[in-house]
C-alpha cells in the first residue's frame, strides 16, 4: 500500500532525513521506532504530505503521491492521527468526528458503526467537547476521526505518548482489530517497545535521519530495538 524510496528531506539547510526507504502492507502493522528527533515524525510528515522531500519517492498503492497537498492524499486514503492529537477543543465530539467528512464523498458522509465499537466512550461523549475530555479520551477521538475517513492508510505518530494504561490498551485492542480486518495498512510511530512488540507485523529504526535496523519481528532482537531507544 505505501512505499517510501530513498526519501531525502530537508529543514532549511538542515537534512532530516536521509535515503530513507519504508513499506507498509494491507493487513499489517509496520512500526517504526527511534529516539526523539532522528527523523520518524519528518517521514510521517513527507508521507502525509506536510513537508516536500528533495528527492526519492513516495507511492501510495503504486501512484506517486508527487507534490499533492495533505488533502489530496487525505482523499487518495491516507488518514493521520498527529501528535498532539490535534482535536478541536470547543467542537463536539460530533463534530470533530464530522470533520472526518472533508475527503468523502456526500454518499459516505456517516460515521461508521465499529468506531463506537471499538471506543464506546466516544458514544456517551458526543454532545460533550473535545476539550473537555481526558488525554486517553482525546486520543481515543483523533483515532476515530482519521477512522470516519474510511482510509487505506491509517498512519498514527506515538498514540500512546501521555496515555494512562487503561487507554493504551484500548487503543492496542483497536489497532490489533483494525489490523485483522485486512483492509488498511498500519504505519505506527512508537517509543513505547512492550507496547509495539505486541501489534507490529515489521519495525523499522531510525537513528540520525536513516533506517538503521528493519524486518519481521521474529527476526528482531529486543534487546538491540532497545538500545537505539534509550539516551
Amino acid at each position: 500500500m505505501l512505499a517510501a524510496t530513498d526519501v531525502d528531506l530537508f529543514y532549511g539547510a538542515a537534512q532530516a532525513l536521509r535515503r530513507v526507504s519504508l513499506d507498509a502492507e494491507i493487513g499489517k502493522v509496520t512500526a517504526l521506532m527511534g529516539r526523539n528527533g532522528v527523523g520518524k515524525t519528518s517521514l510521517l510528515r513527507a508521507i502525509v504530505g506536510e513537508q516536500p522531500i528533495a528527492n526519492g519517492e513516495i507511492r501510495l498503492d503504486g501512484k506517486p503521491l508527487g507534490r499533492l497537498a495533505p488533502h489530496e492524499r487525505a482523499r487518495l486514503g491516507i488518514g493521520y492521527v498527529p501528535q498532539g492529537r490535534d482535536i478541536f477543543p470547543l467542537l463536539s465530539v460530533k463534530e470533530n468526528l464530522e470533520t472526518g467528512f472533508a475527503p468523502l464523498p456526500r454518499g459516505k458522509r456517516s460515521i461508521p458503526d465499529d468506531i463506537f465499537e471499538l471506543f464506546p466512550v466516544l458514544k456517551s461523549m458526543l454532545r460533550r467537547r473535545g476539550g473537555d475530555l481526558s488525554g486517553g479520551q482525546q486520543q481515543q477521538l483523533a483515532i476515530a476521526r482519521a477512522l470516519v475517513t474510511h482510509p487505506r492508510l491509517l498512519v498514527l505518530d506515538e498514540p500512546t505518548e501521555g496515555i494512562q494504561p487503561s487507554i493504551i490498551k484500548d487503543i492496542g485492542r483497536a489497532i490489533r482489530w483494525l489490523r485483522d480486518q485486512g483492509t488498511m495498512a498500519i504505519l505506527l510511530v512508537e517509543q513505547y517497545f512492550d507496547f509495539v512488540h505486541e501489534l507490529a507485523d515489521t519495525f523499522a529504526v531510525m537513528d540520525r535521519g536513516q533506517i538503521v535496523l528493519s524486518g519481521n519481528r521474529d527476526a528482531m532482537d529486543p534487546e538491540t530495538v532497545r538500545g537505539h531507544l534509550t539516551v
